[in-house]
Order: structure tokens, then C-alpha cells, then sequence
């Protein structure tokens, strides 16, 4: 009421005027002041070297993985379930049945074998992968810096592309661990391979040392448009999140960001991926092959052996797994990238 009362004794004019350029004045000063905290995060992350990028996403990726280890088993056991089993067996599987036969069967500790190997393969290939995905996307922004700067399409672009030839540099150059960890997990009660060294050196002896690359093909398929599909949809989803609600947790951003990438990429590439695992598997343990016409062969086999809905077999513990999995993945990059900026500024 003193207000309204001021405006008409005064002048209202004169008084609107005032409250207008007020209003302006805050709304100002608000949008400089979020613009210098965004340049002050840049070049924070900016101060980060190619040591403490590689230290973030190699512990990230392995804290991920040693977290859902148990969901990570049961998926490739699903997965591989149609090369050596009946269908009979297959209709009577479940998560709860195939849990509860690793703890009768093989113990507790059961759910994270292969797990060694599993960090062996994930400090390298998240270390790669992040860092990877830091120079290309730098690399592609400076080329089209000039004709598409603030273009959200080519934005989108830099992530997906950017994040497709992380992925396939990482995998690539890691390979033989995921075969070794693939292997390792798939083993049920019968123990062929002792471990990470004689896995190595049994597969060398047996199938050569390409072997050890059976299944590269599949894997690039499948990593690329995974880890493309993953990064951009997180990147995408980070910056509206922030843009609409600046003040929530960067940790929770993060985390939900990275959940629902994760089921985004899981969903897209998941046929692929099963493929992959099962080809991994051809001939381990002195079996017969299964698969014998590439990739191709494999999709037709496949499909003709256990239906369109054996593309997705173990693809619900997958889910479970791929939530936290790559949520825990952001979260932890994105807290250690900020906790390493701090130490390198302050030194």
C-alpha cells in the first residue's frame, strides 16, 4: 500500500521508471554474475592436465564397475545363455534363479569374478575414453567455431561424433582385456581359465594371438554409437538441466544425467552388444563353434534359434546395471575434474 500510495503522490512515472531500471539493474547483474561463474568453471577444468584427465576417468570408470560387478555378471551370463544351453533351460531363467544358483554354486564372492580384470581393462579404457573425448570435441568445435558457434544442432554433433571416436579409440586400443574379463565372467562352476595371466596365455596357445581380438568388429559397432549416444544425450540433458535450474547439485545433475544416457545408449546398441559377447566366446574352453558366418550369420542365427526377443536376452539386469553404472560414472568424473581443478589452482 506505501508503495502504490508513493507512486500516485510522487509521480507514478518517475517512481516506475525508477523500479523498472532497478529490476533491470538485478536482472543484469544476475546474468553477468552466472556468466563470470561459467567462465570461472571453464577455466578451472581448463587448468586440468592430460594426467589428472586420465586419473579421473580411469578411477571413475573402475568405481562404476566395481559397484555393479554383481548386475555386470548376470547380464553376460544371460547374454551368453542361448550359445550352449537348450531352450527349455533358457524360459526357466530369471535374475532371482541365476543369483541365487551363483551363491549355491560358486559363493558370494562369485558375483564380482573377473572383476580384477574388469579394473585392469576400465582404468585404461575410461582414462582413454574421457580424454579422447575432450580433444575430439575440442578438435571438431575449433572447425566449426566459425560458420556454427551457439548452433545447438552442431553442438549435438560435436558430442555424438566426438563421443563415437572416443569410444572406438578406447576399445581399440584396450581390446584384449574385455575379451580376457568376458571370458573370465562367463565362467560358471567349471574353472578353464585360472586367471588373467593364464587366460592370456591359453588363448594365445590355443586360437592364436588374434584371438585375443575376436569380436573386435562387433565391439566398434557397438562402442561407438553406445559411448556417441551416451556422451551427447548427457551433455544435452546437463546443459538444459542447468540452463532451467542453475542452482540444483552439480553431483545430482550429474548422476541423473548420466542414468538416463546410460539406458538411452543400453537400449540402442543392446542386440549389438549381445552379439559381440557371444563371438568373444567363440571356441573358449575347447567348445565347438556356434557362430561361424560374422556378424551378419550371428544376427541370423540368432534370431532364428530364439526369436527377435533373443536380441535381448539379459537386457533387464542390464538396465539395473547401466542406472547406476553410468551415473556413478558422470558423477565421480565430474567431482573428481572439479576436486583436481581446485588442487592445480591452489598449487
Amino acid at each position: 500500500m506505501e508503495a502504490r500510495v508513493g507512486v500516485v503522490v510522487e509521480g507514478g512515472q518517475q517512481a516506475l521508471n525508477s523500479a523498472h531500471g532497478a529490476v533491470v539493474d538485478a536482472g543484469a547483474r544476475k546474468f553477468l554474475q552466472q556468466q563470470s561463474q561459467n567462465k570461472s568453471s571453464l577455466n578451472q577444468q581448463s587448468q586440468i592436465g592430460t594426467v589428472q584427465q586420465l586419473l579421473a576417468g580411469g578411477i571413475a570408470g573402475a568405481f562404476s564397475k566395481t559397484c555393479t560387478a554383481p548386475l555386470a555378471r548376470l547380464t553376460i551370463l544371460f547374454q551368453v545363455q542361448g550359445m550352449h544351453t537348450d531352450v527349455v533351460s533358457m524360459r526357466k531363467a530369471s535374475i532371482w534363479h541365476e543369483a541365487s544358483r551363483i551363491i549355491n554354486e560358486e559363493g558370494f564372492r562369485a558375483f564380482w569374478k573377473g572383476n580384477l580384470v574388469t579394473i585392469a581393462h576400465r582404468l585404461p579404457y575410461s582414462s582413454v575414453s574421457f580424454y579422447a573425448y575432450e580433444q575430439y570435441k575440442k578438435f571438431l568445435q575449433s572447425i566449426i567455431r566459425e560458420r556454427y558457434q551457439g548452433n545447438a544442432s552442431a553442438d549435438l554433433l560435436v558430442h555424438f561424433f566426438g563421443g563415437g571416436l572416443a569410444g572406438i579409440t578406447a576399445a581399440s586400443a584396450t581390446y584384449p582385456l574385455d575379451l580376457v574379463r568376458t571370458r573370465l565372467a562367463a565362467q560358471r562352476s567349471t574353472m578353464y581359465y585360472r586367471g588373467i595371466g593364464h587366460a592370456f596365455h591359453t588363448i594365445c596357445r590355443e586360437e592364436g594371438f588374434f584371438g585375443l581380438y575376436k569380436g573386435l568388429g562387433a565391439t566398434l559397432l557397438v562402442v561407438g554409437p553406445s559411448i556417441a549416444i551416451s556422451f551427447s544425450v548427457y551433455e544435452s540433458l546437463r546443459s538444459f538441466w542447468q540452463f532451467r535450474r542453475p542452482q540444483d547439485s552439480t553431483v545430482m545433475v550429474s548422476l541423473a544425467c548420466g542414468s538416463l544416457s546410460g539406458i538411452a545408449s543400453s537400449t540402442a546398441t543392446f542386440p549389438m552388444d549381445l552379439m559381440r559377447r557371444r563371438m568373444q566366446l567363440e571356441g573358449a574352453g575347447g567348445r565347438a563353434r556356434v557362430y561361424k558366418t560374422g556378424l551378419y550369420g550371428t544376427f541370423k542365427y540368432i534370431v532364428k534359434t530364439e526369436g527377435l526377443k533373443g536380441l535381448y536376452r539379459g537386457i533387464l539386469p542390464e538396465y539395473y546395471k547401466v542406472v547406476p553404472s553410468v551415473g556413478i560414472v558422470f558423477m565421480t568424473y565430474e567431482t573428481l575434474k572439479t576436486f583436481l581443478s581446485r588442487i592445480s589452482s591452489s598449487s
